[in-house]
């Protein structure tokens, strides 16, 4: 849990939020301590991994090889060895490196896994770790070749700088040795016990870290979409007699029980409190195109979506995904295959496809309202031929054609990721998820949904402002437009308005969310 404003991550034997886990690895101010219970979990299970070694049993990566080898004894005098070999041999990612929240959320994520004590590692171990985070240590962490049956090459490189080898980048981001990294930080090299090298390695650290650096995204989306939604309900009735609300009332959305529906309908008429269209209008369409009138129940499907991510994500966090798992318990070490983290690899499969549809509402309203544009125009040149001189408009006028080709790329992100691991190891890892891939597949819908939902919202705001203020807007949209009118009246290239917007937002979106909706 998160405690006090010294930005202070205490993991005992409480369960950890996926939330507090994306905040401390994006803040490298967070100082993170494992507290006496998690501590003393770990000692117990240290004791089992050697009375379990001290017995000759022979237990999987314990005192045998791994994979196909994993019948293949190791011997005593040479488990030391073994753990350097197993570190270096996995130690084999390829493609651009994470950066530093990934990484950070990376190291705080085996951390937790640690914690559950299903790991065996010593307590030394597990706080080594800890001081990694807390001193800044930035492992270099190539971003491909986990198969998403444990992240084995992502922690990989985050032990073999531990050990003081590997790479790791300087504060000013220049690439070091992680022998370096760890002297720089007043670290000694760790020397790591028998068990200890796959214990480090095997577990879905990225997958679930990096997930809940993409969860807060998510939620912000499902804010967006419900912001700029509202932003060209009250542009459509301005300019088509559209803007009809009574698919966004309690009474259609207490018609089905559709989990995240209601809330992005109670999210609509939050926003437009206060303003014209609560008013019933005798001119209003009776019903509004699809993407208007059905988006509580598309934006609905992705709200619920995110939910389940956040749940599959803690399932992680807090559960025990070892193998061979240490069961304090029972006081044995027993294999098995919780590293396979299906659920989460089929939440960031379905959000993929959720967002592709959200996508596919925003692009069509954006056409919708683009025709006011054009009449603007034509108005704007018929001034110039009367002698007025050519006005200067506010938004580049092809935004529709980025917004259509975002759109194709969401669609081409939909298509499924998990499906398509070959099998390894002699045909013994005959399975994985590709959790990995799916997570990569889903960052990059991330961003283009929100360059397409920024699209809208200044296409909207565009036209709001061109209306003037002869009907209120909402005071949640109010706010909006009016933040968004300082970007436009700068008149930046089309790249920096998009950028510049985004991150006016960023801002925005969480202040004009607050509040009762019921």
């Amino acid at each position: 849990m998160v405690q006090g404003a010294s930005k202070t991550l205490v993991i005992g034997a409480a369960p950890v939020r996926a939330a507090d886990v994306a905040r401390a690895a994006q803040d490298a101010g967070f100082h993170v301590e494992l507290n006496p219970d998690a501590l003393s979990l770990l000692g117990r299970s240290r004791e089992i991994v050697e009375q379990t070694a001290a017995s000759g049993q022979r237990v999987y990566g314990l005192n045998t090889l791994l994979g196909s080898g994993r019948d293949t004894a190791v011997e005593e005098n040479s488990l030391h060895a073994y753990q350097v070999q197993v570190v270096r041999y996995h130690n084999s990612g390829v493609g651009s490196y994470l950066d530093r929240a990934a990484a950070r959320a990376v190291i705080l994520t085996r951390l937790i896994g640690f914690s559950r004590g299903g790991s065996g590692v010593r307590p030394e171990t597990a706080t080594f770790y800890a001081h990694m985070l807390n001193n800044d240590v930035f492992p270099a962490i190539p971003s491909e070749g986990s198969m998403g049956s444990s992240d084995l090459t992502h922690l990989a490189a985050v032990a073999a700088v531990a050990m003081g080898e590997g790479e790791a980048f300087s504060a000013d981001g220049t690439l070091i040795s992680g022998a370096k990294a760890l002297a720089d930080a007043g670290l000694t090299p760790l020397v790591l016990a028998p068990g200890e090298a796959l214990a480090l390695v095997s577990a879905n650290a990225y997958s679930v870290g990096a997930g809940t650096l993409a969860l807060l995204r998510l939620q912000h989306l499902a804010e967006l979409a419900d912001v700029v939604l509202s932003l060209s309900l009250e542009t459509i009735a301005r300019y088509d007699g559209g803007g009809n609300l009574s698919p966004f009332s309690p009474a259609i959305q207490a018609a089905k029980a559709v989990d995240g529906q209601r809330d992005s309908a109670a999210a609509v008429r939050h926003l437009l409190r206060g303003g014209w269209l609560e008013d019933v209008r005798p001119e209003v369409s009776v019903q509004d195109a699809l993407s208007f009138r059905a988006a509580p129940q598309t934006h609905g499907a992705f709200r619920a979506l995110v939910t389940q991510l956040s749940g599959a994500l803690e399932v992680e966090l807090n559960g025990r995904g070892d193998n061979p798992l240490v069961d304090v318990a029972s006081g044995a070490m027993v294999s098995g295959g919780n590293f396979q983290p299906m659920q989460l690899a089929l939440a960031f499969e379905g959000l993929r496809l959720a967002l592709a549809h959200v996508g596919i509402s925003s692009e069509r309203r954006i056409a919708k309202l683009y025709p006011p544009q054009r009449a603007i125009r034509a108005r704007h040149l018929q001034s110039a031929s009367a002698g007025e001189g050519l006005v200067q408009e506010e938004l580049p006028g092809l935004l529709w054609y980025s917004a259509a080709g975002l759109l194709a790329e969401l669609k081409f992100l939909a298509a499924p990721a998990t499906l398509g691991a070959p099998t390894l190891s002699a045909d013994v890892e005959d399975h994985s998820t590709l959790a990995p891939l799916a997570l990569q597949q889903l960052e990059k819908s991330v961003e283009a949904a929100e360059k397409l939902l920024v699209i809208e919202a200044l296409t909207a705001s565009y036209l709001l402002l061109e209306a003037g203020a002869a009907q209120p807007l909402g005071k949640g949209t109010g706010v909006v437009v009016g933040r968004l009118a300082d970007v436009l009246a700068d008149r930046p290239s089309a790249p920096e308005l998009v950028k510049r917007a985004r991150r006016e937002l960023r801002v925005v979106v969480p202040e004009v969310m607050g509040g009762d909706r019921g």
